[in-house]
């Protein structure tokens, strides 16, 4: 996948179809609170109070430290101290999207992020799965499990997904997801209209434009 991955713009690009992971799709699929209007990105419904995220950071801290890989500790505590502030799904797409680009400019290399989320996502838009709509409603209905759970045929080799990833039309491709009941799309900051992820290390570009197509928007 990540051979078909486009770091200029920050999406998949299979034959003439373009298509990215989104903010309202991984957030379904994680069960996190939705994107609030009006700002960039989510947070706790009931925020803590300073007494409470300073013991949080200290019992990290203990925890961190306690990690057997020296060379981890860094990115443990760092990627925790982000999860005491906001969603974590800007960051795991971020962080995704660095990936990927990496390996792309490589022409090698090992995905090392979420890999069964973008799994789940990429079979989410690529096949036709028999569903109950109104599932999507339960309160207590996951997507990401229902899909991990579902079989797959892992006898294709590398070359032949290679050439049916390379031959996708439009009609090939389930523009939104079955489980995906989009209500408000993230597709502007502020008076900007762009995006930026902030992820681990940084930040990355967002296509909102592509977004908006997926959801079929104007």
């Amino acid at each position: 996948m990540a051979q078909f991955w486009n770091p200029a713009y920050s999406c998949f690009t299979f034959g003439k179809v373009d298509l990215v992971p989104t903010v309202e799709e991984y957030t379904t699929l994680l069960r996190c609170p939705r994107v609030q209007v009006n700002k960039a990105y989510s947070r706790a419904a009931n925020v803590s109070t300073f007494v409470k995220k300073l013991m949080n950071i200290v019992n990290l801290r203990d925890m961190t430290l306690a990690h057997p890989d020296v060379k981890k500790r860094v990115n443990v505590f760092t990627l925790s101290i982000y999860g005491l502030r906001v969603t974590p799904v800007p960051a795991i797409l971020a962080e995704t999207f660095r990936s990927l680009s990496t390996c792309r400019r490589a022409g090698e290399g090992r995905f090392i992020r979420c890999v069964q989320l973008l799994l789940v996502w990429f079979h989410s838009h690529f096949w036709k799965v028999d569903k109950v709509s109104y599932q999507v409603f339960f309160e207590n209905y996951s997507p990401l499990k229902e899909v991990a759970t579902t079989p797959r045929i892992d006898n294709i080799s590398e070359e032949k997904w290679i050439a049916i990833l390379q031959n996708l039309q439009e009609q090939d491709v389930e523009w939104k997801a079955a489980w995906m009941v989009p209500d408000e799309i993230l597709y502007r900051c502020g008076s900007f209209d762009w995006v930026p992820l902030l992820g681990i290390w940084g930040a990355v570009g967002y296509a909102p434009l592509l977004v908006l197509r997926q959801y079929r928007s104007r």
